[in-house]
């Protein structure tokens, strides 16, 4: 199924993708069209789609466009569901492009291959070290290849955290072993962002919902904190034994800095323009270092050079736009007054916007301002916590924290679980 970043492209046709995709090379005017036309196609669902990509994945040429597109269609046709593609994708793992490999693995999770042949060769390279062990762990153990256990077994004891942690999370789903499922957290707080993430999936994949706690502390983008929360909360009772379910929720809606374990310290104390600079950077346990670091300088001194930084980049930077917002927040009324107006038209534009790689600033901006004391008027609320007008979850949940009480009891009926019960408890006492 197509995604909202997936038509980049709105004028190229179905027809005109399909020819660019199987084109003699000289014939194109870009080396990057026949990859650029296999992602393209996933708007177009259908047989013509898939037997172009097909055609494309039994093309021996080698050349670095084919090869770039051929793991490119793998990917698309696992997306479109094309089960008929599962004998030909199961070809690619003989493939020496090891890239290659690694998208026929994930692909054949995703079609829920059963042919017990392709099993036994996913099975056989494990053995491979230049192969991408961890996806074919993670494929194998989704697929439920119980024969695949003594190389996985072998695996918790890898040198790569990425492998280590998903050997040890495929012990616990196809062998019941959860013994070693503590060492996940130690990965949780790694210095890599990267074994971090990877730790968080694991724990979801083994439905380790004891690692709920430490999930919830872990120095990454609140994305995965909150896929992580919603896969492994209990869905019978609604309750678990660690955590307060609207405790957990409104902290990671709020995301302050001191309710994660962050794993980078300053030596020294720098300057300003440094650590508004580290939100820009890609480690989040950084960024939520710099802007912790932040919330104790004067905004009257940061807000120059912070309002520059915004125009000049951050407002088309996903990553510093959501933590140029939260330190909106966090500074709350120390803004000095020339800062306030600007500030207010930077958080309704990001409540407003559409573009989807900014979706997880609308509720930080939700939430700033309440903090701020602007005022929002009940014509406000009720677009923010309507699904159709305010289809991103996360940010009527937002709402629904900073709403008056009277505003509530349209959430009452959210189509999310969450949002209705944290309205609920908002109602319970009137």
């Amino acid at each position: 199924m197509a995604g909202a970043l997936d038509n980049i492209h709105p004028g190229l046709s179905q027809q005109e993708a399909i020819r660019l995709l199987l084109a003699p090379l000289d014939d194109l005017e870009s080396q990057s069209d026949p990859y650029m036309a296999a992602a393209h196609l996933i708007n177009f669902p259908g047989d013509a789609t898939e037997q172009a990509l097909l055609k494309l994945i039994d093309n021996s040429e080698q050349s670095q466009p084919r090869r770039l597109a051929r793991r490119k269609a793998v990917e698309v046709l696992a997306r479109l569901g094309c089960r008929e593609a599962i004998p030909a994708i199961g070809r690619c793992l003989a493939s020496d492009d090891t890239y290659l490999v690694e998208n026929a693995a994930f692909a054949l999770k995703e079609l829920n291959c059963q042919d017990v042949e392709i099993h036994a060769t996913l099975a056989s390279l494990l053995e491979q070290t230049s192969q991408n062990q961890r996806v074919l762990i993670q494929s194998l153990a989704a697929l439920q290849v119980e024969q695949a256990l003594p190389s996985i077994q072998k695996l918790q004891d890898a040198d790569s955290p990425g492998v280590r942690g998903a050997a040890i999370s495929a012990m616990a789903k196809l062998a019941g072993s959860r013994e070693h499922l503590l060492q996940l957290e130690e990965l949780m707080f790694l210095p890599n962002q990267m074994d971090r993430q990877s730790a968080i999936q694991d724990a979801i994949d083994a439905k380790a919902v004891e690692l709920l706690p430490q999930i919830l502390r872990t120095p990454v983008s609140p994305v995965f904190r909150m896929r992580a929360l919603k896969a492994l909360w209990p869905k019978e009772g609604g309750q678990s034994e660690q955590l307060n379910l609207f405790s957990a929720l409104d902290s990671l809606i709020e995301d302050h800095p001191e309710s994660l374990q962050l794993v980078h310290a300053y030596d020294h104390s720098p300057g300003n323009e440094f650590l508004v600079q580290e939100f820009f950077g890609t480690d989040f346990s950084r960024c939520y270092l710099a802007l912790q670091t932040l919330r104790d300088r004067s905004a009257k001194e940061i807000w120059p050079f912070l309002h520059k930084r915004w125009f000049d980049e951050a407002d088309n930077d996903y990553g510093a736009h959501y933590f140029f917002i939260r330190l909106f927040a966090l500074l709350g009324d120390a803004w000095p007054e020339d800062a306030r107006e600007p500030i207010k038209l930077i958080l309704q534009e990001a409540i407003n916007t559409r573009r989807p790689q900014f979706m997880k600033s609308k509720p930080a901006a939700v939430l700033a301002i309440s903090r701020l004391g602007f005022v929002y008027s009940p014509e406000n609320f009720t677009a923010l916590l309507d699904p159709l007008v305010t289809s991103f979850w996360e940010c009527r949940y937002a709402a629904v924290m900073v709403a008056p009480q009277d505003a509530l009891r349209v959430a009452l009926k959210d189509p999310e679980p969450f949002v209705a019960a944290r309205a609920r408890h908002v109602l319970k006492d009137l």
